[in-house]
């Protein structure tokens, strides 16, 4: 009894410590830490994250035209002239001759400075509409930055969810290693009390080695599977984790009110409904050009120059300045047809653009409803999987208490061992296959980044 107790407490204290030394090895990841990392490093997130703050910037005041444009202008210049003044045997007021008057390195220097104004006070609306313009297209912008973390979130989930699957996958392997080793040995006893042919140590070791096989490859893959999630995530590829392998459905009563409000969530959707607006304030502004344009100019000037002595002369500076308002109307009567022929195709284009959001709403009709149909069919086989997993369980363990008697072949065993293991690893497939269904619908239902992954 002493003995009992000893090698329970001994299995026990060893597998804890495996558990835990796989945890500090190996740190666990959850999906919402996945997701933090993808949001903080995934390079076309951050690139769709610049391109909206680009479009930001675009959409402010400085890129409206409603500011008035300012413009400063200075300057300096000199001139040096000699001169040389001749009188001729003219003579002064004493009656004696005067004397010519040389003046070298004489400079005249102009200083001048101008400030001018202008603004446009009315240009046929076209600036109202491009500004709005401005700011749907900002709209569209982080539409578009949220389609890409969408698709994205997705991505990662599925691949989050392979690794789980593999991490389960993996562990059946190994305790059907375990089962075949304990077969193997078992069979060694037996031939040694000559119970049993060499044949059943032989086929044990067979499949010893397929089950060790399987195991390499489910490593192996998993490794793989486990850089593309360190990949989407943007940190060292290597880096080592384990995920949680815990998953939770959605109640599908919520499920199926979120697909009652597709049309006002689906980011597709939305993204067609703004570039609509768009063709639309784009008539709007082309229109504008057929329009007068008011403006308003100011400017205010001043000049100073100063003047070197001359042979008549003495230095003199010169100061004005001038202060000018003035109004203007432009009219573009008829430019050669270019404004209306740009009118007409801004209207074709967005005919264009109302046609693809119809053809649009046709095709998320039919992917919500084929991704429903995917979703249910993927419960239902995840739930006949399950009972299919109880009876393979039933069924081994029945095999396995004949085999112990000697009733049922090693052959027939492996097979229910072989059974077992294929509805194990079906069940994981389509408990993920059901999770991935879900999030697939969730993301047409716009709803994929507001509910617990």
């Amino acid at each position: 009894m002493n003995k009992l107790v000893y090698g329970v407490f001994m299995v026990l204290c060893f597998a804890f410590a495996k558990a835990y030394s796989q945890e500090v090895l190996e740190p666990k990841l959850s999906r919402q830490q996945a997701i933090e990392l993808m949001l903080d490093n995934n390079y076309g997130i951050k690139i769709a994250k610049n391109t909206e703050a680009i479009a930001e910037n675009n959409s402010g005041i400085l890129n409206s035209g409603y500011l008035p444009s300012l413009q400063g202008t200075a300057g300096v210049s000199k001139d040096e002239n000699d001169s040389n003044t001749d009188f001729n045997g003219a003579l002064d007021q004493s009656g004696n001759p005067r004397e010519d008057i040389e003046i070298n390195d004489a400079q005249t220097t102009q200083y001048n400075a101008a400030i001018s104004l202008n603004y446009t006070l009315f240009d046929g609306l076209g600036r109202y509409y491009n500004y709005k313009r401005l700011k749907e297209q900002y709209q569209l912008s982080q539409l578009e930055a949220r389609s890409t973390i969408e698709n994205t979130t997705v991505q990662l989930m599925s691949v989050y969810l392979e690794i789980a699957r593999l991490t389960e996958n993996l562990s059946v392997f190994e305790e059907n290693l375990a089962i075949s080793k304990k077969r193997e040995e078992r069979a060694r006893y037996q031939f040694e009390y000559g119970q049993v042919n060499k044949l059943e140590i032989l086929n044990a070791q067979v499949d010893i080695n397929t089950d060790s096989i399987n195991i390499l490859n489910a490593q192996q893959t998993l490794r793989n599977t486990k850089r593309d999630l360190n990949l989407l995530m943007n940190r060292e590829l290597n880096a080592v984790f384990v995920v949680d392998t815990t998953v939770v459905l959605q109640n599908t009563l919520v499920i199926d009110s979120f697909l009652e409000k597709v049309k006002e969530n689906n980011v597709r959707l939305l993204q067609a409904e703004s570039t609509l607006q768009i063709s639309d304030y784009d008539i709007k502004t082309t229109r504008a050009l057929l329009l007068p344009r008011i403006g308003l100019t100011g400017s205010y000037g001043w000049n100073q120059t100063e003047n070197p002595p001359s042979a008549f002369f003495p230095a003199t500076t010169r100061t004005a300045a001038n202060v000018a308002i003035g109004a203007n109307l432009t009219w573009d009567i008829f430019d050669g047809g270019r404004s209306i022929n740009s009118l007409r195709n801004a209207k074709i284009a967005y005919e264009n653009e109302a046609l693809f959001k119809s053809q649009l709403e046709l095709e998320v009709s039919r992917d919500v409803a084929n991704a429903k149909g995917n979703y249910d069919n993927a419960l239902a086989i995840y739930r006949m999987q399950e009972k299919n997993v109880m009876t393979n369980e039933s069924n081994f363990e029945r095999t396995k208490e004949q085999f112990n008697l000697g009733q049922v072949s090693s052959i027939e065993f492996r097979q229910a061992q072989v059974n077992l293991l294929n509805a194990v690893t079906l069940k994981n497939l389509a408990k993920y296959d059901a999770k991935l269904a879900e999030y697939q619908l969730l993301q047409l239902a716009g709803q994929i980044l507001n509910v617990p992954l």
